[in-house]
C-alpha cells in the first residue's frame, strides 16, 4: 500500500472543507438545499481569496508551485490549526524518501546514556512511530522490548496489534487516535517511505480502528498530555508526558512520563523502579493473561 502526496492532500482539504459549515464561516446560507455537509469549494475559495478553478486544482492534489501566501489564505480559510498547516504545507512540497526498507534511525550513544540517568520512563522515538531507544524505567512501565523483533518496536503495532497494550492504557482509543494522528503528519514529511507504506498496509488489514482514524485526516504533533495506565502489579497512575525534539536529528524525539510530586502515582512508579525489570516480565505476564 502506497501513500499518494496527492491523493492525501486533495481528500485532507476535502475533510476539513467538509467540517465547516456557513455559520462557522459567517457565511448567508441560500441557494439550492446542500446534498453533503460543510463548505462548497466556490465559498472556500471566496473566503480564501483565490478563484474556484485555482482552488479546485489545489484540491484535486495539484500542490506545485502554490505560493505560501496562497496557502496561507486557504489553511486561515480552513481554521486549520499548526499541525494541520504544516501538514498542509508539506503535502505540497512532498519529496521522496531515500529511506530503504527497514533502516532504523541510530541513536546517539551520548543519548543513550542521557535515556540511563533519567529517572523516569523515557524513550527515543523517530519517525513512523517507531521506538529506538529507552531506559530501564520505559522497560519497567512499558514491558521489554528488547524482546521484541525491531520492526515490532513500533506504538502503532504494539497499540492496534497486541492486546497487553490494549489493557495498559485506560482510555486505550485515546492513545490509538493520537498514533494515528502523528502517523499522518509523518507521512506528508516522507509519503514514498516504504516502512510506513508497510505500516498502514498492514493496519489496515487488520485494524477497523484504524481504518477508521486513518480515513479522517487528523494529524496531531509530538508535543504534552496526561494517560491513564493501568499496571497490574501497581494499579492505576496518572502521568503526564513530555515529548521533545533533537537537534539535529529530524524525526527524532525523547518522550518522558512523570508523576505529580508526591501523588499515589508518583509512589507507584518509584515502587516500579525499585522492582526494576521483574516489574516488566510480571506486569506484562498479567496483561497477556488478562
Amino acid at each position: 500500500m502506497t501513500v499518494d502526496p496527492r491523493a492525501e492532500l486533495s481528500d485532507f482539504l476535502r475533510s476539513r472543507r467538509a467540517r465547516l459549515s456557513p455559520d462557522d464561516v459567517g457565511l448567508p446560507q441560500y441557494g439550492r438545499t446542500r446534498r453533503v455537509p460543510g463548505l462548497r469549494r466556490e465559498e472556500l475559495a471566496q473566503l480564501a481569496g483565490v478563484s474556484v478553478a485555482y482552488y479546485t486544482r489545489l484540491e484535486q492534489g495539484n500542490g506545485r508551485n502554490v505560493s505560501a501566501e496562497v496557502l496561507d489564505s486557504i489553511a486561515r480559510a480552513l481554521r486549520l490549526d499548526d499541525a494541520e498547516r504544516a501538514h498542509l504545507d508539506n503535502l505540497t512540497r512532498s519529496k521522496p524518501s531515500k529511506k530503504k526498507a527497514g533502516a532504523r534511525r541510530q541513536v546517539r550513544p551520548a543519548l543513550r546514556h542521557l535515556l540511563d540517568g533519567i529517572a523516569v520512563p523515557a524513550y527515543v522515538g523517530g519517525r513512523c512511530s517507531d521506538i529506538l531507544a529507552w531506559n530501564p524505567m520505559a522497560t519497567a512501565l512499558f514491558g521489554d522490548w528488547n524482546e521484541l523483533a525491531p520492526r515490532d518496536r513500533n506504538w502503532a503495532r504494539m497499540i492496534f496489534l497486541r492486546p497487553e497494550y490494549q489493557n495498559l492504557f485506560v482510555n486505550w482509543e485515546s492513545k490509538a487516535a493520537d498514533i494515528v494522528a502523528f502517523l499522518r503528519l509523518d507521512a506528508s514529511c516522507c509519503s514514498n517511505d516504504p516502512d510506513l507504506a508497510a505500516l498502514v498496509g498492514e493496519l489496515s488489514l487488520k485494524s477497523e480502528l484504524f481504518r477508521q482514524l486513518w480515513a479522517a485526516h487528523e494529524v496531531k504533533q509530538k508535543s504534552f498530555g496526561t494517560k491513564v495506565v493501568r499496571h497490574p502489579l501497581v494499579g492505576e497512575m496518572t502521568l503526564s508526558y513530555e515529548s521533545l525534539s533533537m537537534p539535529n536529528e529530524p524525526g527524532m524525539f525523547l518522550t518522558a512520563y512523570h508523576a505529580e510530586p508526591g501523588s499515589p502515582s508518583a509512589e507507584a512508579l518509584q515502587l516500579l523502579a525499585s522492582w526494576g525489570s521483574d516489574a516488566s516480565r510480571a506486569g506484562m505476564a498479567h496483561h497477556t493473561d488478562a
